[in-house]
């Protein structure tokens, strides 16, 4: 039976877990310098590669959340997480226009900020989290249906000009 670390072997270790989170999401988000400044990320370059690269990226990112859980985040802050990676995964899907999205939107970054703004004051995070939640929800089950609608009307007219 082994005997339980130090507290500040616990703390280290968590601190370690943390950065290597961080280095992850800037790998993943702003590791590229372009010329003119602006940053890029591999996780842009991967969803480049059509089917598999979006997957790939979605993995790379649940890691982190899952990372994030260990760590000790809210249910609400988790669930903004997925959000976010669900949002950059969807969007991320479509020719083009989702990778341009994948560059710029960086969920990961926005997922290790979520993270290190719940960690440093938990209670104040988590009310504010399951408000953000809330309206989050609300905003991506209106885009859904708002895709939903267009897709319809465009079937509808696609099958205007067959029959």
């Amino acid at each position: 039976m082994s005997k339980p670390l130090p507290s500040n072997s616990l703390e280290n270790k968590t601190t370690e877990h943390r950065q290597r989170l961080h280095k992850l999401s800037r790998l993943m988000d702003t590791s590229i310098r372009l010329p003119g400044g602006y940053r890029i990320g591999w996780d842009g370059i991967i969803g480049l590669i059509p089917g598999v690269g979006d997957v790939v990226g979605m993995g790379i990112s649940s890691y982190i959340i899952l990372g994030a859980a260990r760590a000790g985040a809210s249910k609400p802050t988790l669930v903004k997480m997925v959000l976010n990676v669900a949002t950059e995964s969807l969007i991320g899907a479509i020719p083009v226009l989702g990778d341009v999205f994948d560059l710029v939107f960086r969920s990961n970054s926005r997922n290790m900020t979520l993270l290190e703004n719940q960690l440093s004051s938990p209670a104040q995070t988590t009310r504010r989290s399951r408000w953000e939640l809330i309206v989050t929800i609300a905003v991506v089950v209106l885009l859904l249906l708002v895709v939903l609608w267009i897709t319809v009307r465009i079937l509808g007219a696609l099958l205007g000009l067959i029959f």
